[in-house]
């Protein structure tokens, strides 16, 4: 055999096979004995053949893989990681294999792995959605009669299931924990304004801040990237305030850990000369120092809740879309202490 491309027929030939026994052993069917699926697999394993599952769907007309495309917007996000274990959870126990796409915010690159998995015939799609993304974006998918559930940030109006969290809830009772330890001036850290979650707990924040009696400072809205150097650079821009707040209310975990770094680079301690309180509960929340006090949102769950969606919809045969909003929790630690001025009373 000369070398190149493996065929079906070369494994076959090795095997002692017929051709259409090494179809039928590919395919999985029962038609073949253990003993002969057994010779068949050791010759492809020698002849290191690998089965194009992408090129056999497209040879039968309709037919799907068992694959589900997950597209995040910024895997460096340990949130996202942690949802993409609670989907794994999911559609491995259902027999599917989770291809794993991060864009980086880009709508382009978006459209691109979207476009890819499709070309494989996936089954269905999990997305959560970059950053100038737009109902009309996953017409398409709609119209081709591919299940699709978007996860984190809502679409208004695409016409697909949505999973997300109380955002609203989760500030409001953040900013009322705060205000009960005696903090006055509470910023709002983190996030880019252009985004549903944002507005969503942008809103949160306000209401927060009205059930406690406080009022609201445009100048405490702080907008950055959702990450850890985004901030560095919000916590930076607070304390360069006349007026500084003594605490905030972060856009997500990773915003609250840049925090914790931006205050000890000016020599102040997160949790006793600055209240912080994050909005996730990432892993790293539980073993930071000080232990972060965030919002929980329970990534790895909210991940095998929209995993299971995704499932329904496609044994269903049809893709009805529904809309789920995950109850959220406040998971009070370290960070977030009494206001200077009540410095007697106990730290939460």
């Amino acid at each position: 055999m000369t070398k190149g491309r493996v065929t079906v027929i070369d494994i076959a030939k090795a095997a002692g096979v017929s051709k259409s026994t090494v179809s039928l052993v590919l395919q999985g069917s029962p038609l073949v004995n253990e003993g002969t699926r057994s010779k068949v697999n050791a010759a492809m394993r020698e002849l290191g053949y690998v089965y194009n599952r992408g090129a056999a769907n497209l040879r039968q007309a309709g037919a799907k893989s068992k694959i589900i495309g997950v597209v995040v917007n910024d895997l460096t996000n340990g949130f996202f990681a942690e949802l993409a274990v609670g989907v794994d959870m999911v559609v491995q126990s259902a027999g599917f294999v989770q291809f794993l796409s991060n864009t980086s915010e880009s709508i382009d690159r978006q459209r691109e792995v979207i476009a890819s998995m499709r070309e494989h015939g996936i089954s269905g799609l999990i997305v959560s959605p970059a950053r100038a993304t737009e109902s009309v974006d996953f017409k398409p998918l709609v119209a081709a009669g591919i299940p699709v559930v978007v996860v984190v940030r809502n679409l208004p109006g695409a016409k697909v299931s949505s999973v997300v969290s109380d955002n609203q809830g989760g500030t409001s009772a953040a900013v009322e924990h705060l205000a009960s330890l005696g903090h006055t001036r509470i910023a709002f850290l983190g996030g880019f304004p252009d985004t549903a979650v944002f507005e969503e707990r942008l809103e949160g924040y306000v209401d927060g801040l009205k059930a406690a009696g406080l009022g609201f400072h445009e100048e405490l809205v702080v907008s950055s990237a959702p990450s850890r150097a985004g901030g560095v650079d919000a916590i930076g821009r607070a304390m360069a305030m006349s007026d500084r707040p003594t605490a905030a209310v972060c856009f997500n975990d990773a915003v609250a850990f840049g925090v914790c770094d931006g205050l000890r680079a000016r020599r102040m301690e997160p949790g006793r000369d600055f209240a912080v309180v994050g909005f996730d509960d990432v892993i790293e929340a539980q073993t930071a120092v000080p232990a972060l006090t965030t919002v929980s949102v329970d990534p790895q769950g909210m991940g095998r809740r929209t995993a299971q969606l995704l499932l329904k919809q496609i044994n269903a045969g049809k893709a009805e879309p529904e809309s789920v909003t995950t109850a959220v929790r406040l998971v009070v630690r370290e960070s977030c202490g009494a206001a200077e001025k009540k410095a007697g009373r106990k730290t939460a």
